[in-house]
């Protein structure tokens, strides 16, 4: 009985690590979108639009590959 209860302890901890995920693909989402339409609006700001969104993104997406790290460690080290 001990064992399922630290066993469900850890699905619950490395679900709860994952919600950080949710956050990053919000993040990345908005950056896109933003990018976009100030793409739209000025075709001349293309290139540095595009390498400010690049950067943005794989920011927020280290957050996400964070969060699937502890999950992964609650999950196989705990």
């Amino acid at each position: 009985m001990t064992g399922d209860i630290i066993l469900a302890a850890k699905f619950i901890g490395a679900g709860l690590a994952m919600i950080g995920a949710l956050g990053a693909g919000v993040g990345i989402g908005l950056s896109v979108q933003g990018a976009l339409q100030g793409m739209a609006r000025n075709p001349d700001a293309y290139g540095n639009l595009l390498t400010n969104m690049i950067l943005g993104i794989a920011f927020s997406e280290a957050i996400a590959i964070y969060c699937l790290v502890i999950a992964f460690l609650m999950l196989f080290v705990l």
